[in-house]
């Protein structure tokens, strides 16, 4: 398997998350013998911070080229604390999931047994695993 993969890590957690998972595909590159391209491209508060466009044109085109797109995280401290500020780094994330028709995300989630009583998603008779539902994972090929 011969992937391009566009690696967008974004904010916050987002660089320390997308470094470590692609350090899982490179493990799993070597193993299955795939070959990945990894192409790094910014979104978010450190696209503002660089460009002043939460979702630059290069990086929605890297991501529309690519055959599958991982992401770190978005959101930055200094943009949640300015009610004034006109661009934000969530507008980048509405704006790839809108050009790219994405629209949903499975997040596996577990319960702990202490905490069942505190959860509205969980019922303790219930053995199940739910899942979060944010944006369709998408894979052009």
């Amino acid at each position: 398997m011969d992937l391009n993969i566009a690696i967008l890590p974004g904010d916050g957690i987002g660089p320390e998350i997308t470094e470590q998972a692609v350090k899982v595909l490179k493990a799993i590159a070597q193993k299955f013998n795939h070959q990945f391209n990894f192409i790094y491209a910014d979104v978010g508060g450190a696209a503002i911070d660089k460009t002043g466009n939460p979702l630059p044109d290069e990086t929605l085109k890297i991501c529309k080229e690519s055959d599958a797109i991982l992401f770190g995280a978005i959101g930055d401290f200094k943009y949640d604390q300015n009610p004034d500020a006109k661009v934000r780094p969530e507008q980048g994330l509405l704006k790839l999931r809108k050009s790219l028709g994405l629209f949903a995300n499975i997040r596996p989630t577990a319960a702990y047994e202490p905490l069942i009583h505190r959860s509205s998603g969980f019922h303790p008779a219930a053995d199940c695993r739910f899942y979060q539902w944010q944006h369709r994972l998408h894979l052009h090929k």
